[in-house]
């Protein structure tokens, strides 16, 4: 009960932020929203605010959109769609129209819609760098890329390494943060590593670095055997800790879907919800400290994953608005509501894949 509660929470206020991105820019934007939703299926819950905008909350909480006005709404379907920020309105009677405030969506400037669109992502960014600020003020301090000392018999120091190197890269990847090591020491399998370190004011290449897990004194098993040294928090440190932190996790996440893109890591490998929600359970059961980990990794991977530039995402209109926004002539309707509804369909089905994958791996 838990994990599902837990699960429910975490994906509510990632949806939630991220809606609410779209929403306050059109408002800021003075473009009308007629319906505001978290969820999708069967109303549970819905109220209509003073600006005329419905607010509603729907059975299945796996996305959400905001239904802006249209110009043709009369034309259109009232089907919502994810982040329907281009999914037509039901036509609604001319009394009802007139109370909700503000201009239909296609009569904003192009950069103004432009900013609509990506205002959702935005949100997830500012949500996971909130969360990661939280995170670092309970830690007792900042770890950096310096060698501080090692763990009994550790392999490191008899392959190169020593204390008061400064880690840069490993493995002709730049690392920023004390989680790009441990990203590229994970990506080797357990392979010796090239290292390149910053000793005495100069740049050291290590040829063939073998780091392996080890004990620390409490009986604590790690992942690396030698510790970094740390600095303490302060306002300045935590905000710079955070944000390298969320450069780590963006880098780490970007790199993944180029991975997925290029073939080299297989399709079985995506988790969908069912997915999740596993990992929430065994975040669960570690503590606090983990869930609110995998919160930053969902609501950065959200956004990430809605800026792919693919039709039915937000990347795919943000796309769709550059080409207009450059050449000052919008992509034909039919053109575009094809791309999409091709794109959704697409998403459906990697939907359904995942989810069996997810499904199949749990038994």
């Amino acid at each position: 009960m838990l994990t599902v509660l837990t699960a429910v929470v975490i994906f509510g206020a990632i949806v939630l932020l991220h809606e609410l991105g779209h929403f306050l820019a059109a408002r800021h934007f003075g473009v009308r929203v007629e319906e505001f939703s978290i969820g999708f299926g069967p109303a549970l819950w819905s109220r209509r605010g003073k600006n005329g905008t419905l607010y509603s909350l729907r059975m299945l909480p796996l996305g959400g959109y905001n239904m802006l006005a249209q110009e043709n709404a009369a034309e259109k379907d009232d089907r919502p769609r994810l982040d329907g920020e281009t999914a037509a309105a039901p036509a609604p009677e001319k009394a009802e129209r007139l109370c909700i405030a503000g201009r239909a969506y296609p009569e904003a400037g192009v950069w103004q819609r432009f900013f609509i669109i990506a205002a959702g992502a935005a949100m997830n960014f500012l949500l996971g760098f909130a969360l990661l600020v939280g995170l670092q003020c309970t830690q007792d301090g900042v770890a950096t890329r310096t060698v501080y000392d090692f763990l009994p018999g550790a392999t490191s120091s008899a392959t190169g390494l020593q204390a008061g190197d400064k880690i840069v890269a490993v493995n002709g990847h730049n690392c920023f943060v004390f989680g790009d090591i441990l990203y590229e020491l994970d990506r080797s399998g357990g392979a010796p590593v090239e290292m390149v370190v910053v000793r005495g004011g100069k740049r050291v290449r290590l040829p063939a670095v073998q780091v392996s897990a080890a004990v620390d004194a409490a009986g604590n098993r790690l992942p690396i055997d030698f510790h970094l040294r740390g600095v303490e928090n302060t306002p300045a440190t935590v905000l710079k800790g955070a944000a390298g932190n969320f450069l780590y996790y963006a880098r780490a996440l970007a790199r993944s879907f180029l991975d997925l893109f290029r073939g080299a890591t297989p399709l079985s490998d995506l988790s969908g919800p069912v997915g999740v929600v596993d990992a929430v359970h065994e975040a669960v059961q570690y503590g606090w400290q983990d869930v609110v980990s995998l919160a930053v990794l969902l609501t950065i991977n959200l956004g990430i994953f809605n800026l792919l530039p693919l039709p039915g995402l937000d990347g795919g209109k943000l796309c769709f608005l550059l080409i207009e926004g450059i050449t000052g002539r919008k992509v034909p309707a039919r053109i575009e509501e094809a791309a999409t509804v091709a794109g959704m369909l697409l998403l459906m089905a990697l939907m359904l894949y995942v989810t069996f994958n997810d499904v199949g791996h749990l038994f």
